[in-house]
């Protein structure tokens, strides 16, 4: 059943009255049928990549993406922007922030409700955000909790790196310079964030879970496994953990994934 006028407030959004018609990965323009004026949409935001600082070395784990929901008029045009890694997503004016990418250094900001990206050897981790639309409450950097994760402390005394925050995106684990394991990725109610790189002969962190399961860290000094996202799971961290569909991307060269809009009516 599609809506052609807004439905009052209190309804908010039931699922037995309007059905999930549209995937949009990709693109500048979405088609709604003539006649639907109002549709209920998820946007979600890139995940922050886990390869900032370039060389080889030991980065945290990129931020889940933020997440939006909320009813849409829809327009003669309905533009779109889909965010890639550490990107905003965009649907008729509305938008999802990004998660902070995971840093040899400190670990970036997430935006507009984006986790924090995790810090590698002494460096912090990078505070999570709220959302622009809802609000919330900013996740602290180094661990703590909020609408947006903040991403973990990096390690470098041989001891595993900080986990990343958990939220609604999930901060980035923290990498480690010297010996002990990488910090798990924060758990996110939508997106994940990445687990943080290892350091020689231990385990890469694991990526957090979102709407789907993150990946495993790699073992001997690998990378973070890729967080969990709307759409997909993160991959494992051996070879570079992905982020599937908004979560965060394990630490270690590896790319956060791509943002998303679910369109329903």
């Amino acid at each position: 059943m599609a809506y052609s006028v807004f439905p009052a407030p209190s309804a908010g959004f039931d699922p037995t009255k309007v059905t999930l018609q549209q995937t949009i990965t990709s693109g500048t323009t979405v088609t709604i049928p003539a006649g639907v004026t109002w549709v209920y949409a998820m946007i979600v935001g890139g995940g922050g990549d886990g390869n900032v600082g370039g060389g080889f070395a030991h980065f945290g784990g990129g931020g889940g993406g933020a997440v939006v929901q909320t009813w849409v008029k829809t327009q003669a045009t309905n533009t779109c922007a889909i965010g890639s890694s550490g990107g905003f997503t965009r649907f008729n004016g509305y938008i999802a922030g990004y998660g902070g990418a995971g840093a040899r250094g400190s670990g970036g900001s997430g935006v507009a409700g984006g986790g924090g990206g995790g810090g590698s050897g002494t460096y912090s981790g990078g505070a999570g955000s709220i959302s622009y639309l809802t609000g919330g409450i900013a996740g602290t950097a180094n661990g703590g909790t909020g609408t947006g994760g903040g991403g973990g402390q990096g390690s470098n005394s041989g001891s595993t790196a900080q986990a990343g925050g958990q939220g609604l995106a999930g901060g980035g684990g923290g990498g480690v310079s010297s010996g002990g394991a990488g910090g798990a990725g924060g758990n996110g109610g939508f997106t994940g964030g990445g687990g943080g790189r290892s350091g020689y002969g231990t385990t890469g962190g694991a990526g957090g879970a979102g709407l789907f399961a993150g990946g495993t860290g790699g073992s001997s000094s690998q990378t973070g496994g890729g967080g969990g996202g709307v759409l997909a799971a993160g991959t494992s961290g051996v070879g570079g953990g992905q982020g599937g569909s908004g979560g965060g991307g394990g630490g270690g060269g590896s790319t956060g994934g791509s943002g998303c809009i679910l369109i329903y009516y």
